[in-house]
């Protein structure tokens, strides 16, 4: 919770927080003990074989002693880090499978802000609610340069690119307010670019999103948008002949591109092919749609591809990056 007061590490407010705190405090004592080890040697040797004392200085010819050495500060090390490897991956697919319940929050970084939108339509500047004990998956994609959200007391961190979707999740422990920052430096302001994250009781949750004017859910938005630039004139229904592919069930399918090749159809494809159309061509249909790179932001974008998530597909599952 945000304090003013000093503190070691910031509170455990997520539900794998202790698992990267044990990590770190196992991976310090091994790194205490070793250097500690080797100062101790690097003390004793340097007294017992200084210049002029009695110490033996005869070489030693025992080969199973010295086999016997060599065998144990290699496979103690071995053994210890093979299990920091193990440790260490078994808690990075943790943080990188994202619940298949967990609610989407779509994150935008821009010079110098935070936005955020929720399930809902909610949209937020720079301040994030979430429900306590609920799995939330933030889809988030830069406007400009590299960003990185990073939450202390959720020990979630991860970078934030332009042009390219990225993903992180976390599931809130504890109720409260924390902090929020950019944690990739990103220009003049980089330090002004910080925000906090509030989580709520469900129900104390539930109360907030009504405490403004109801607004158009991501997928009901990109609707909207989607027949107001006219695309079903190209994009119609299956079965109707059209200049352009019908867009129905199409995301998380395998799509057959020109000159034989094929693309699955997630999040990444269906950007990029609003944005820059002529880059992967469904088979069959001619590069005629115009551009749309400059014209919509990435709020539109995110809204036209709720919409097209919309109309079915195999699932998310498949099309997942």
């Amino acid at each position: 919770m945000v304090d003013q007061g000093f503190s070691w590490f910031p509170e455990q407010a997520s539900s794998f927080a202790a698992h990267v705190d044990y990590l770190y405090f196992f991976l310090i004592v091994i790194s205490t003990l070793v250097a500690l080890g080797i100062l101790v040697f690097v003390v004793y040797f340097s007294v017992k074989y200084r210049r002029g004392s009695a110490a033996d200085r005869t070489v030693s010819h025992n080969h199973m002693v010295h086999m016997a050495i060599e065998v144990t500060w290699i496979a103690i090390p071995f053994f210890i880090l093979m299990g920091v490897f193990v440790w260490s991956a078994a808690i990075f697919y943790e943080l990188e499978t994202p619940p298949v319940d967990a609610m989407e929050v779509a994150v935008i970084g821009k010079q110098w802000m935070w936005k955020f939108q929720h399930p809902s339509g909610r949209r937020e500047i720079n301040e994030l609610h979430v429900p306590l004990g609920r799995s939330v998956k933030l889809k988030m994609i830069s406007e400009d340069v590299i960003h990185d959200v990073y939450v202390p007391a959720f020990r979630m961190k991860h970078d934030v690119l332009p042009g390219q979707f990225t993903y992180e999740w976390f599931r809130a422990t504890q109720p409260g307010e924390y902090y929020l920052f950019c944690a990739e430096y990103c220009g003049t302001d980089h330090s002004l670019m910080k925000g906090r994250v509030f989580v709520l009781d469900p129900g104390e949750y539930e109360e907030w999103l009504k405490t403004t004017a109801p607004q158009d859910p991501p997928a009901v938005a990109g609707g909207k948008l989607f027949d107001s630039h006219s695309c079903a004139n190209c994009h119609k229904d299956p079965g109707v002949e059209a200049k352009g592919p019908s867009l129905v069930g199409l995301f998380g399918k395998r799509v057959k591109l020109d000159g034989g090749r094929t693309q699955v159809a997630d999040e990444a494809y269906l950007r990029e092919s609003i944005l820059r159309p002529a880059t992967k061509v469904v088979a069959g249909y001619k590069p005629i749609m115009p551009p749309s790179e400059g014209l919509v932001s990435e709020e539109e974008l995110n809204d036209l591809i709720a919409y097209l998530k919309s109309l079915g597909g195999p699932g998310e599952s498949e099309a997942k990056p």
